[in-house]
């Protein structure tokens, strides 16, 4: 993720999300089952960080009130008409489920 932000700060945003959002839903899938709602959490201020840190690079003369009303349609996530940026805070996790008796035991039985 840190290195696709700081190689070519002259593509526009919509090219960057596109890369990024695959990246974020791969990562997001393999690590769903299990307690990672706060990782996500954690993960969703890096992204937003690395987002907004390649909008701050992109156009270093322009106020931060502006850059919000250009990439972020006045709000606070980077979004444009045809894409947003994945957010990871809204993934649902699953948490393990408990099999008991399905799992096989390495053990013989006695009987």
């Amino acid at each position: 993720m840190k290195t696709v932000c700081r190689t070519d700060v002259n593509q526009p945003l919509p090219a960057l999300l596109r890369q990024l959002n695959p990246m974020l839903r791969g990562w997001c899938a393999y690590f769903r089952p299990g307690v990672s709602s706060a990782t996500f959490q954690f993960l969703r201020q890096l992204v937003w960080g690395q987002a907004i840190r390649w909008i701050r690079r992109k156009h270093r003369r322009i106020t931060w009130k502006d850059l919000r009303r250009r990439y972020c349609s006045g709000g606070w996530w980077p979004t444009t008409e045809d894409i947003t940026l994945f957010d990871p805070a809204k993934v649902r996790t699953t948490r393990y489920r408990y099999r008991g008796g399905v799992i096989p035991s390495p053990w013989p039985t006695k009987g």
